[in-house]
């Protein structure tokens, strides 16, 4: 149980990192101060539910979020049965707050572009991979 764990962590602070963290700071620059503290509020939301979904990910599913080493089994548990895509949706949630605590329409822009990109990944690859690997457990599902 702990290789999915420790796998995640790492998928996790390499890539979500990047996208919440590192490529923000970049578009931001040095002279980013917080303007508007409320955004604290969605921004906790949104990391708590990437985490929660990383947490069935590893647990349930027995896999990673990373593409090359997805879960085992169809994680359709937690916020799953709510959400198509909760993981997706929390971290466009980190970016959409830190917009919000920079006052920056640069990362308002940089969330539209993430989440075209997230769509545009879901649809040609996650869809069909889903489908071949889980036949009509993935379409009962949907």
């Amino acid at each position: 149980m702990t290789g999915p764990i420790v796998k995640t962590l790492i998928f996790t602070v390499l890539v979500p990192g990047t996208v919440t963290v590192l490529l923000p700071r970049w578009l931001l620059g040095r002279g980013a101060r917080l303007q508007w503290p409320i955004g604290m509020v969605p921004l906790a939301l949104g990391a708590l539910i990437y985490f929660r979904c990383a947490w069935d990910f590893a647990t349930a599913g027995r896999g990673t979020p990373a593409p090359i080493d997805p879960p085992k089994k169809l994680v359709a548990r937690g916020l799953y049965r709510v959400v198509r895509n909760p993981m997706y949706w929390g971290v466009l949630l980190v970016v959409l707050a830190e917009s919000v605590l920079f006052a920056s329409a640069v990362l308002l822009r940089y969330a539209a572009a993430a989440w075209f990109f997230f769509h545009c990944f879901m649809v040609l690859y996650e869809e069909p991979a889903l489908r071949s690997k889980f036949g009509p457990a993935f379409e009962e599902f949907r």
